[in-house]
């Protein structure tokens, strides 16, 4: 009796789909067997038989084989590098050899000769005002703040008074010089200790000045120089240039040209040496192209990248 299977063939044919799923099968039983024995849910074939290899199904990832591949390996240390010899710094760009002493004493002679009683650009009407005009000046053209402080000294001339004004009306006044509102802070802070602890008069001493908010060093040789006659050199940007450029005094930050002015100088000059310097590298011996042609110390000058002469 032919069985049932025989007769649906008969009728019917082969089933497709049937065959179609034994393909499937085929291909699916050695991924899946490799996928179980990748995680360990069968046994690895070599472990039970004994097999020892270098790379199995997880290849160099597998941790046997790196194990393996660290014990194997000779650690040796590589020879430890040559130091390069150490090479002299390199003068900071600008940095001339110091000048000799009777240079020194031509350079200031020929300042005098030309402008005997130099004075600075900042307008103001005491001692006070002097004080607060050179904090502002800070970042600030000397020209600017005197188109500032013109209005704002006419009603406030004192500490007294400029505490009175308040700091609102400091700062409308100086909105159009860099840093106002800090810069305002600062002018009734110091207006505030003036007349707390130096009776609203300006201290005739560095120290006490430096104690003021927004006073520094720079700021304070300013106001001995102009206000009490002391030879103090306030190196600003122009001075720290013109004293390395020339060698009139090298120095690699203000403090040390400064003490090198201090040391260089004539005495005979040292009053008005600060207001020389300044004015000469405003509009002389300038920044980006110093004009050496009209400069009066150009044959003295270290400086090598001179602009070309008449």
């Amino acid at each position: 009796m032919p069985s049932l299977r025989g007769d649906w063939i008969e009728q019917h044919g082969t089933c497709p789909w049937l065959l179609s799923s034994a393909s499937l099968l085929v291909f699916l039983i050695p991924s899946a067997t490799r996928f179980l024995i990748r995680f360990q849910v069968f046994p690895r074939p070599w472990r039970s038989s004994g097999i020892k290899t270098g790379i199995g199904l997880r290849g160099r990832a597998d941790p046997e084989y790196r194990s393996a591949m660290a014990k194997s390996k000779t650690h040796t240390k590589k020879p430890a590098r040559a130091k390069k010899p150490v090479q002299a710094k390199k003068p900071a760009p600008g940095l001339s050899k110091p000048l000799d002493e009777p240079a020194r004493f031509e350079i200031f002679k020929r300042f005098r000769d030309n402008d005997p009683h130099p004075k600075g650009e900042l307008d103001y009407i005491n001692h006070f005002t002097l004080l607060v005009a050179v904090v502002l000046s800070a970042q600030a053209t000397d020209a600017g703040v005197n188109k500032a402080t013109k209005a704002l000294f006419e009603i406030a001339d004192t500490p007294q008074k400029m505490l009175a004004l308040g700091e609102d009306q400091v700062r409308d006044h100086i909105r159009t010089i860099g840093l106002f509102r800090n810069k305002a802070k600062n002018v009734i802070g110091l207006s505030e200790k003036l007349i707390a602890e130096f009776d609203g008069k300006i201290p005739e001493d560095r120290d006490a000045l430096v104690s003021l908010p927004g006073v520094g060093r720079k700021t304070a040789n300013v106001v001995l120089n102009i206000a009490f006659g002391h030879p103090t050199m306030a190196v600003d940007t122009h001075i720290f240039r013109i004293s390395n450029r020339t060698g009139l005094a090298p120095g690699k930050d203000v403090l040390a040209v400064e003490k090198a002015l201090d040391a260089n100088v004539p005495e005979e000059f040292g009053l008005h040496a600060h207001h020389w310097l300044i004015l000469h590298g405003r509009y002389v011996c300038k920044a980006r192209k110093p004009d050496c042609p009209a400069c009066l110390i150009s044959d003295l000058c270290l400086f090598e990248d001179k602009t070309d002469m008449l």
